[in-house]
């Protein structure tokens, strides 16, 4: 993850579970067994300049096991 994620994650969906998500298998070799999220939502990331952004971003969770492979999926402003 080459950016930092500033305050909270807003408009937060689910838009695959479980064996929907492409590459669970992958997921849980490299992270452990769970019930498997693919994510997204709107967050102010900081990028490695310094400067600060709104963006869609994506990732995976797995509740006891957290988030995982955040993504920046489009800028919005």
């Amino acid at each position: 993850m080459d950016f930092e994620i500033v305050g909270e994650i807003a408009h937060v969906e689910t838009f695959a579970v479980g064996s929907s998500i492409r590459e669970v298998e992958r997921l849980r070799k490299f992270y452990g067994r769970g019930r498997w999220r693919k994510r997204k939502g709107i967050a102010r990331i900081r990028l490695p300049d310094g400067a600060t952004r709104l963006a869609e971003v994506h990732w995976h969770e797995a509740h006891g096991i957290g988030r995982r492979e955040f993504k920046i999926k489009r800028y919005i402003d």
